[in-house]
């Protein structure tokens, strides 16, 4: 099994934190993203959108981060990370949507300004990172996980863009709630870390 990825991409960590948090053995490829080997024909005959991750399993290739969390979760039958009860598997949905959305549009982007130097307005970021914080911290009250009493889908797929918000200028500082939440991801057993930049408060 091999995973297409560049290492400062929250995308790409997603998945390698999953496939480390199963215990799945896994190639890591790295694609040069500033060389533009995304671009090249050999990469896009992978992925015809051009972007990482992408996992080839045995010739079995599924590229968009999300979509590959829930192939693995559905592969090796880990029904506890993608739930099959109806209501648990909408919030779930629910919160990979908010990963694809809200996420990348707010803490993600703020990050992008900062460590690539992206052409977002930097305050229109950062005040929608804060945005979904602030839903996030709340959702987080009096319970340990986004979904039901353990760790699914939902906390891995937010968890790399979150955890490194900090370094696109967001302060994590006054959300308790989502602080205690990365530590506990953090504690499991099999969790790798995000590769940390020195920009943004982290600098």
């Amino acid at each position: 099994m091999k995973l297409y990825q560049t290492p400062l991409s929250g995308h790409c960590h997603r998945v390698r934190l999953f496939l480390s948090l199963l215990g799945i053995e896994h190639q890591l490829v790295e694609v040069n993203l500033a060389r533009g080997e995304h671009k090249r024909p050999e990469f896009l005959k992978l992925n015809p959108f051009g972007q990482v991750p992408v996992l080839d399993d045995g010739g079995v290739v599924i590229s968009d981060s999300n979509a590959i969390l829930v192939y693995l979760s559905r592969k090796y039958g880990r029904d506890e990370w993608l739930p099959q009860a109806p209501v648990e598997a909408a919030a779930v949905q629910k919160w990979l949507s908010v990963a694809a959305g809200q996420l990348a549009y707010g803490p993600a982007a703020a990050r992008l300004v900062k460590v690539f130097g992206a052409r977002f307005n930097a305050e229109e970021v950062i005040a929608r990172a804060h945005a979904l914080l602030k839903l996030v911290d709340g959702a987080l009250t009096g319970q340990e996980w986004l979904v039901g009493s353990r760790p699914t889908l939902a906390d891995v797929a937010l968890y790399s863009y979150i955890s490194s918000a900090p370094e696109g200028d967001v302060d994590l500082a006054g959300y308790a709630q989502v602080c205690g939440w990365l530590r506990r991801i953090e504690s499991l057993p099999g969790f790798v870390p995000f590769r940390k930049t020195m920009a943004g408060l982290a600098a």
